[in-house]
């Protein structure tokens, strides 16, 4: 019969073990763009798209905002009412709105264009949160211009 002795050298690995585990999430955030979403309670898509971006290791945060009050929001800080969409994201002081692609967030944040951010209007099947990617409709992310105009940032082809 093995018998298993508690001692202090023991008690002391696993306690360490269990705070490294433990910190593991925490320490997977640090470092990691933080990115601030203002979204409608009721909207689910919003939900996939930020689980998007957090996968992609953006530190996520929340707010939640009724529809005039979201709308509100988008135009104080210089969305066109034509590129609205159902969720509106501020990274590094550009504004993200709607659906659009990590790989343009990063674009974005690589050349770091005098802009107000970008856009991807509507809320176009197989974008990043709207269904599978293998059956995308095209679609446009658009830069917006301080300005206020447009134009196109990129384009996803259909599937």
């Amino acid at each position: 019969m093995t018998q298993l002795f508690l001692t202090r050298r023991r008690l002391l690995s696993a306690g360490a073990a269990l705070v490294s585990l433990s910190a593991g999430p925490a320490l997977a955030t640090v470092g990691a763009t933080p990115l601030h979403v203002l979204k409608d309670p009721d909207c689910g898509c919003c939900g996939a798209w930020i689980e998007i971006v957090e996968a992609a290791g953006f530190a996520v945060t929340t707010d939640l905002a009724a529809a005039p009050d979201l709308q509100r929001y988008k135009l104080a800080n210089g969305i066109p009412e034509v590129m609205a969409s159902c969720h509106t994201a501020k990274v590094e002081g550009y504004m993200l709105e709607g659906h659009v692609p990590v790989a343009d967030i990063r674009r974005l944040l690589a050349e770091r264009p005098d802009a107000i951010g970008l856009a991807v209007p509507g809320m176009p099947w197989g974008a990043p949160g709207m269904g599978p990617e293998v059956e995308r409709e095209a679609f446009d992310v658009f830069l917006i211009h301080r300005d206020g105009g447009t134009s196109v940032f990129s384009h996803y082809a259909a599937a």
